[in-house]
């Protein structure tokens, strides 16, 4: 017991205390514990669309979407989102949309128990999207039927 109250002990005791706390940091701001989905800016979202071929999901509602979405998303609702993907690769790269990147966290862990490889959200969801000055695409009620096939 006496070990403990040596103070060069407890000086590396609080060392070690702290690096832990600032390794772990970076992983917990990105989302990297308890299996959730990386967190994507907008420039690398495309840029993984573009190299990778990773797939657009808009977890929003049929009415959100159509009026207004990232042109190559596909809308498959949050309720619907298990159901659905039964289409989907499981080995492609999949970037989760919602309106503010929050709700997309929730539909990554699905996607995760689906065995889905790669899960990510975009960050700040379309409101991000619409902020950097990306384009969207408007649907008619056609095109929204046809893409939640």
């Amino acid at each position: 017991m006496d070990f403990l109250f040596y103070q060069n002990t407890i000086y590396f005791l609080a060392f070690a205390l702290v690096s832990g706390i600032l390794l772990a940091i970076p992983s917990v701001r990105k989302g990297g514990f308890g299996g959730q989905a990386n967190m994507l800016s907008t420039k690398e979202a495309v840029q993984m669309a573009n190299k990778s071929a990773a797939i657009f999901i808009d977890i929003r509602p049929a009415e959100e979407y159509k009026d207004g979405s990232i042109p190559q998303a596909r809308n498959i609702p949050m309720d619907e989102l298990e159901e659905k993907t039964a289409s989907l690769s499981k080995s492609k790269p999949v970037i989760l949309v919602c309106n503010m990147g929050r709700s997309a966290q929730k539909a990554a862990a699905t996607l995760k128990k689906l065995n889905f490889e790669e899960v990510h959200v975009l960050s700040g969801g379309l409101s991000a999207w619409k902020q950097d000055g990306l384009p969207l695409k408007k649907h008619t009620v056609a095109n929204t039927r046809k893409q939640t096939r």
